[in-house]
Formats: structure tokens, sequence, C-alpha cells
């Protein structure tokens, strides 16, 4: 047991003891991470979720609600457990389970309806998928298998997923390299680098992919001039254009689609997350009903059989979830949240321009960088004691990502602005200590180094833990 089982009783409010909450996560590490308890606790990301609505979840050790600024990475578009999501679901067990996946159904049928009346020009064919990942796995089957080419290329940090190719279009050797040799032919060029895509690009290309907005890299946007540019390299070349739109789509970036706002239609899209309303996983790819894309599927229909890809009930779930994304204008909303929140993001720029870099990204898909990888940790946990749970770049951990489901109000917005400022005000405290230890290089590298900041911020966390124990315990005795 933990030494956190000597931990007094629950506060009052509280749901879960800090016993409890110990127990329920020595049975994580054991049967599931332990790496992970690790690596959440040591940047104050350790809450349980419970109570989950709107865009807030309640920790019930702390009693304590928290904003959720991750939303899983942009599963959450339309609220956590939205009621009109959960009912329709509710609803729908009355007459349908996942069904089988090569059957016809109503639920599928009408929902690659509406998929098609919402994509780009020309896209007008329907492909479901399990998750993300298995939804880039098809995509690049498909195009390799419609164009009889072997290469893709991606790009550099580029993010698409843990699965067999869509693990190999990931732009960073820290995904791949666990698990090397992997499918063959993939090239990386750099994000919005059009003359490096043109001089990497051949007869030998089967299909170009990117994400309009790069997440994981750390929220860069495409140039809408990049974008076109890559729609007219493939139709020079004969190679296929694919757009992963997994965290993009569904309005997070101010449209439906991000790829709308370049007004480019790729030839190929894959699409997930909160496709699922939160509720209920579901993923598909669009794609251009031509000869060349269409006519392989209607002569392979098994290329790329997906059980869980489809469900039933994960239609219906997913029609409830684009309905109210159309009918409260989500879409819209999240462009007025996401220039608010830009807004003051960059006032913070320009009061700590030794501390903050930049600050991009579009609509609700927003990313502030700071000057050192070690950072955004400190950050995470920043804002972790101010109410907030962000969580920072995979592929650029000096990048705070914020993606609020698209739900939020201007009330809930003056609350999150309010607690990033508080976090950089308190993070600033650390600074004058930090700072001069990453002029030195090999402190720096130690610093950015992700075992090192879990051991670091992990043993910081277990100082605070005993001074937090002596102080309740003093408090109680004082009582």
């Amino acid at each position: 047991m933990p030494e956190s089982h000597n931990l007094p009783a629950k506060p009052a409010g509280a749901a879960m003891t800090r016993r409890e909450k110990a127990e329920l996560e020595a049975r994580f590490g054991r049967h599931i991470n332990e790496g992970q308890v690790k690596y959440l606790k040591a940047g104050h990301l350790d809450v349980i979720e419970t109570q989950r609505s709107g865009i807030r979840f309640v920790d019930p050790v702390q009693n304590r609600p928290f904003i959720d600024c991750f939303g899983s990475a942009g599963c959450f578009n339309v609220g956590r457990r939205n009621p009109e999501v959960m009912a329709t679901l509710v609803a729908a067990l009355d007459e349908y389970d996942m069904g089988s996946f090569h059957m016809v159904s109503a639920p599928k049928a009408r929902l690659a309806k509406k998929l098609v009346e919402l994509a780009p020009a020309g896209v007008d064919r329907v492909l479901f998928a399990a998750g993300g990942g298995d939804a880039v796995d098809a995509a690049i089957k498909l195009a390799r298998g419609a164009t009889g080419r072997s290469e893709i290329i991606s790009t550099v940090k580029g993010y698409h997923g843990h699965t067999g190719f869509a693990l190999g279009a990931n732009g960073k050797a820290h995904y791949r390299e666990y698990c090397e040799p992997l499918i063959p032919d993939f090239r990386f060029a750099p994000f919005n680098d059009l003359k490096a895509m043109e001089a990497m690009a051949s007869p030998r290309t089967a299909a170009i992919i990117i994400e309009p907005v790069q997440g994981e890299a750390g929220i860069f946007v495409g140039d809408d001039d990049y974008l076109r540019g890559l729609r007219a390299l493939c139709d020079r070349c004969g190679a296929l254009l694919i757009f992963d739109e997994i965290q993009t789509g569904f309005g997070r970036t101010g449209r439906f689609f991000a790829c709308e706002h370049s007004g480019v239609s790729p030839d190929i899209m894959t699409i997930a997350k909160s496709l699922g309303g939160g509720l209920y996983p579901n993923a598909a790819v669009l794609y251009r009903g031509s000869k060349t894309l269409a006519g392989y599927v209607d002569k392979n229909p098994d290329f790329h059989p997906s059980p869980a890809g489809g469900a039933d009930l994960a239609c219906l779930v997913s029609l409830k979830a684009i309905e109210l994304i159309e009918k409260n204008r989500l879409c819209a909303n999240a462009e007025a949240m996401g220039a608010r929140l830009k807004g003051a993001l960059r006032e913070l720029l320009e009061q700590n321009p030794k501390i903050i870099k930049e600050v991009r990204g579009r609509g609700l898909m927003i990313g502030i960088e700071y000057i050192h990888e070690f950072m955004g940790p400190m950050m995470s946990d920043a804002l972790a004691k101010n109410g907030m749970f962000a969580a920072y770049s995979g592929n650029a951990p000096q990048v705070m990502r914020f993606m609020l489901p698209l739900t939020v109000t201007d009330e809930e917005m003056d609350t999150v602005i309010a607690a990033i400022r508080g976090a950089v005000a308190s993070m600033k405290m650390l600074l004058p200590f930090a700072l001069p230890a990453a002029k030195i290089p090999a402190v720096l590298r130690a610093l950015n180094n992700e075992k090192a900041q879990i051991v670091l911020f992990g043993f910081l966390r277990r100082v605070e833990d005993a001074v937090g124990v002596v102080g309740r315990a003093f408090k109680g005795g004082r009582s």
C-alpha cells in the first residue's frame, strides 16, 4: 500500500477519501499502467473525473470542480455528458445494439447521408471505422490500394495514431522507434513547407497526409496557400490528398471542418473523436466517389473490415451530436470564444515576452508556447492548482493546448481566462530559480527530459503532500 494510506479521511462534501484514491491508483498501476500514474501525479493531473457535465468535472477527493481544457484531445465538442446525447442513447437501447458491421442498417445509412451533406465538395462516400487510428489505417490502405503506389508523405511531428499504417505516418521517432521496423515507404516533410513537399512528391507517391491544424505537434495552423498548393501538387502528380480532421473536425476550428477555411477539398478525410458525442466512440473515412477510389472499394468491399466501426448505437449518437452542433451554432461559438481566449493569451505574451514565445491556433484549438520545454509541465501543474485540467502537447511539451468544449459560455470563458492568468502568475514565482539553472546546457537537457521531469516533479509533489498532511494534522489538533 502506498504511503498515502495514512492520509486522513475525506474532507466535508468529498465523495472519496485519499485512502480510497490511493487504493484505486495502486490497482490501476498494477493492472493497467504504473508509469501513467506517476506521470499524472508529477503534474498534479491525478484527478478522478466525477460529476462530469458541460465543461467541468469534479475531483471527488477534494470536492473541487475542474474546468476541462483538454477534452480528451477534442472528444467533447458538445460538452461532457450532454443530456440530449445521453437521452438519444438511452432511447436507442430500446431497439438497437451495436449491430453487425457488414450488414445494411438504417442508422448507418442516415449518418452516411448526413456526413456527405456536410463534407467538402466532391467527397461523397463513407467508410466507417472504430476509432481515429483505425480510420487513418483505412485511409492509407485505400490510397495505396486504389493508386497501386506505395509511398506516403506525411509531415514532421505530424500525429495520426498508433495503429499499423497510422503509426508509420507519425512524424516523430519517439512514437515509432519502440516497434520498428514499421511498414515501409513513409517519408516526412516539414509542415507548412510546400517546396519541401514538392521536392519529395513523385510518381511513386500514393498520398500526402496532413492535419490542417497540427495538434500534438503544438497547434500549428496550415497556411491557406499551403493547403491549396498541396491540392495542386497532388493533382499534378496523381497522388491523393488526405486530411486528418480527427481533432479539427465538428466545429473545433470555427468551421465544421478545418479545410473549409482554405476552400480545399481532399480526396480522403478521416474523422473521429467528437463524432461520438463524447459518449459512444465512432469514426469514419470520407472519400471522393471517383472511379479510382469508389471503384476500388466496390471491387474490394472487405479491404478494411472494422467490427466496432459504425455501430448502430454509435451512428444514432453521432447524428444527435451533429444536430446539436448545427442547432446551437457551436461553430460560430467556437470562433467567437476562441477569439476571446486567443486575445487574452496574446495579452499575456506581451506582458511576459521572456517566458511566452508565441500564441497560435484557430477557433477553440489554441496553443501557447513557452521558451523552454520544461515550462509545459510546470504550467500543467500551475493550471491544476487554479482549477483547470489542461495538457501540454505530446510532440512539443513547451506548448500548452486549450481545447475547451464548444459549448463554453462568456461567463465560463471569464473563469478560464482568470485561471490562466493566475497560473502564469504562480509559475513566474518559480522561474527565478528555474531560468538561471536552464542556462546550463546539461541542466536544461535534464529539465526538458520527460523522465527527469517525472522524477523531479514527482519528488516535489511528495514534499507538498507531506507538508499538507502535517498541516491538516496540525489544524485538526488545534480544533
